[in-house]
């Protein structure tokens, strides 16, 4: 009983990092209608910064979030200027994107590989090697605190984009573009700042993975299949609704790997894709 408590739990845990990982890139496709195919590559990248941080001047990854976060605001602001500003004045916005960001992605992944090979790596600060123990039930303290810094990471995008005058602004654009614009919001100031958002919690999503999982520069094409899965279960551009729809993931995921074969965890998942795109395409809870 305690080895099934154990792998749901883990599975919930990693679900909620997943959810984080995904809710930048529902947002860029809500509110630009981009479809950013780099989205992945970008949570690597956050990933080896924390990595070499750690390494080379010893900074805990959860002491170097706000940097972190800081410095992939900035990529995604200048990622923006020079890429993805050209293709949202095309007439398919999404299929544009979806060449552009390829572009950007199998850039980035290269460079990536240049500067730190494509070695796997994995960030093991001290408390991510223990467990913490709740009876006979014991839970990774990786997986853990990866959770709770998606949790405060979503909690506060969420306050952002309903208590701010700029999140209000991103939501406006998203609902009603032509609307928005007559009233006085600058879309391109809420363009830029909704893909400097998405970068930046992808970022903070890769330190939560690389906790867990090895991670190197092409894993970026395995992380971008959760985030697609994410992203149409729980709704596009719901914050609320990737944050459920992760959990519901690693549910799905905690479960099968307790009574399946691993293999079946991968079959489980994308059955639940084809029968949300075929009785509810707009996602499950999508508001």
């Amino acid at each position: 009983m305690s080895y099934i408590l154990e792998s749901v739990i883990s599975g919930l845990l990693l679900g909620g990092i997943y959810a984080l990982l995904s809710v930048g890139f529902g947002l860029t496709w809500g509110t630009m209608k981009v479809l950013n195919i780099s989205h992945a590559v970008f949570a690597v990248l956050g990933a080896f910064i924390a990595y070499w941080l750690f390494v080379k001047a010893k900074i805990d990854p959860l002491l170097s979030l706000p940097f972190l976060a800081a410095v992939m605001f900035l990529v995604g602001a200048i990622v923006y200027k020079l890429a993805i500003r050209p293709v949202t004045k095309a007439k398919d916005v999404v299929m544009a994107s979806m060449v552009a960001t390829f572009g950007v992605a199998t850039v980035v992944e290269n460079l990536m590989s240049f500067f730190w090979r494509p070695d796997p790596r994995v960030l093991k600060p001290v408390y991510s090697g223990s467990s913490l123990f709740i009876g006979n039930v014991a839970i990774s303290e990786g997986p853990l605190v990866g959770f709770a810094m998606s949790l405060c990471s979503i909690a506060l995008l969420y306050w952002f984009l309903h208590r701010t005058y700029t999140g209000k602004g991103v939501q406006a654009t998203w609902q009603n573009p032509t609307g928005a614009a007559l009233v006085g919001i600058n879309p391109e100031r809420v363009s830029l700042i909704t893909f400097g958002l998405s970068i930046a919690s992808a970022g903070v999503a890769g330190v939560a993975m690389a906790m867990i999982y090895a991670f190197y520069p092409s894993v970026q094409s395995v992380w971008t299949l959760f985030v697609f899965l994410v992203t149409i279960v729980g709704g596009v551009g719901s914050v609320i609704g990737s944050g459920l729809a992760g959990l519901l993931i690693g549910f799905i995921i905690g479960v099968s790997a307790a009574f399946l074969p691993f293999v079946w965890t991968n079959v489980l998942l994308f059955a639940l894709l084809l029968v949300v795109l075929l009785l509810k395409p707009e996602g499950l809870f999508a508001s």
